[in-house]
């Protein structure tokens, strides 16, 4: 399986995309206001005419390097290109600053490239474990995963966690629309043909993700960014290194653990690790001050992320983060279903996954020690000519879908949704994962009381229910308990 998981990955085409693919993640990435998500939706409509591997390599490419890119922002500018590089801009503008950005951008490009491969270990090693554990699942045991899966809303809502389940209700809802796969009833199509098969989710996430991050730069057009830092002595130096190894492996596993958790995502991630990279710390004084631990950890961390959204993805069909339920839209577009079946089905593709994210890491390293001076002059790239490239991808990739304009209209209203959302600080995430983890819950719920004659008991009749149940349950309370403990504090202060 894996030999021909190597066949697969080592054509020369593929490799090429892979490269491609993290390249243009890179420039996705170090451009503020241009998020993986973003980056990951825009490129998804250019696969739908490709081979399984090829498309979803490519995706990996640029999820790779976008979220490694955000850093270079960060370091030069003080602005992260995507949210998980946040934490790096602390330390990183810091050094900077004091005529040390190629050695800042070298610990963040080393410290990345270490906290992805050991995110790909994990995914190799536990990916396989897990998918034949969940081949025991039947459908009461499918449901109680959909339910927590949709309980992870609560974690993601911001701070407001009413929004965020009006929200993902929401995405449940649309996901109702069209024929019923159990009795073949129409429900809510309204007599529109293009409603029968339902809302296609992949115009909303490029609606929700592309579309409104577009519509929100259209109000930044005229700001420019301009990096006044000299880049040189990239590559780390001798001392350097033992930091980065060190942290690398630590926190590029802690970020591996936190990318497993649905809904959690590299920026949490970044600053988990910022947190703790300053608790174990001899001088946690330093910390803001440009040191290089400060740097190292949360690259570190939110590059393992890539790997850790990918196990619960691959191996359950619950999407670890955005990026992961884009991801899984693409697999569904190549006639793959992500789940335990696909690693029995399709094993050489799911191994070529494996290697090809590998490969997709060290591209990124190789790219970023060698040509980080062409990816700082992406950021002087003016808006009033990135915008409508952006624009003109949204409209051409919903359309390219089913050659509908329908597709077209539905990525405008999510678009028009996602900016309002947005000015109202409301995550779109719920959205997704209702839209994804709604029909399946649905479908697995009426299948279990079909199969026991509508005894609501089956949900807890084995000890795989009762565990997704005491995770629903925790799910469901931490945030509650966040939400109260936040409050008494506003109230002392």
């Amino acid at each position: 399986m894996i030999q021909e998981a190597l066949l697969i990955v080592m054509q020369p085409l593929v490799l090429l995309n892979i490269l491609l693919g993290v390249a243009g993640g890179i420039c996705i990435g170090c451009l503020p206001g241009l998020t993986a998500t973003m980056g990951v939706a825009l490129v998804l409509p250019l696969t739908f005419g490709m081979s399984a591997a090829n498309s979803i390599l490519l995706l990996i490419g640029v999820y790779v390097g976008a979220i490694y890119g955000g850093s270079i922002s960060a370091i030069l500018l003080n602005t992260p290109g995507t949210p998980a590089s946040a934490a790096t801009a602390l330390d990183g503008y810091k050094m900077a600053s004091r005529g040390e950005a190629g050695r800042a951008l070298g610990i963040s490009t080393s410290s990345s490239f270490i906290g992805g491969i050991v995110s790909c270990v994990y995914l190799l090693l536990v990916s396989p474990q897990l998918a034949k554990f969940a081949l025991k699942f039947s459908s009461p045991e499918f449901f109680m995963l959909a339910v927590f899966g949709l309980c992870i809303i609560t974690s993601i809502s911001g701070k407001s966690m009413a929004k965020g389940i009006l929200v993902g209700t929401l995405g449940i809802l649309i996901a109702t629309v069209g024929i019923d796969s159990i009795t073949g009833t129409m429900r809510f199509t309204f007599k529109n043909m293009n409603l029968l098969s339902g809302v296609n989710y992949i115009p909303v996430m490029i609606g929700l993700f592309a579309m409104s991050q577009a519509f929100i730069s259209v109000e930044e057009i005229k700001q420019k960014s301009v990096v006044n830092q000299k880049i040189d002595h990239v590559f780390p130096k001798r001392e350097d290194w033992g930091v980065i190894i060190k942290s690398g492996l630590g926190f590029g596993s802690l970020g591996t653990l936190v990318g497993c958790i649905p809904g959690a995502g590299a920026d949490i991630a970044a600053f988990i690790s910022y947190g703790q990279a300053k608790n174990l710390s001899k001088t946690p004084e330093k910390f803001g001050t440009g040191i290089p631990e400060a740097i190292a950890a949360p690259e570190a961390a939110n590059n393992g992320v890539t790997g850790g959204a990918l196990i619960p993805m691959l191996t359950l069909g619950v999407p670890g983060d955005a990026v992961a339920a884009i991801m899984i839209g693409a697999l569904t577009v190549q006639g793959l279903q992500p789940g335990p079946l696909l690693f029995q089905n399709n094993g050489p593709i799911v191994y070529a996954i494996f290697i090809g994210m590998f490969i997709a890491n060290i591209f990124m390293f190789i790219l970023g020690i060698n040509s980080l001076r062409l990816f700082a002059k992406v950021l002087s790239i003016p808006k009033q000519i990135l915008i409508p490239i952006i624009f003109l991808l949204c409209f051409v990739g919903s359309y390219a879908l089913n050659n509908n304009i329908f597709d077209v209209i539905i990525m405008l209203a999510f678009g028009i949704l996602g900016y309002f959302l947005n000015k109202v600080n409301i995550s779109s995430s719920p959205a997704v994962l209702g839209l994804i983890l709604g029909p399946m819950a649905e479908s697995h719920f009426r299948r279990s009381l079909l199969m026991s004659n509508g005894d609501v008991s089956t949900f807890l009749s084995t000890g795989i229910c009762w565990f997704f149940f005491v995770l629903i349950i925790i799910s469901l309370v931490i945030p509650a308990l966040r939400t109260i403990m936040s409050n008494k504090a506003r109230k002392t202060v």
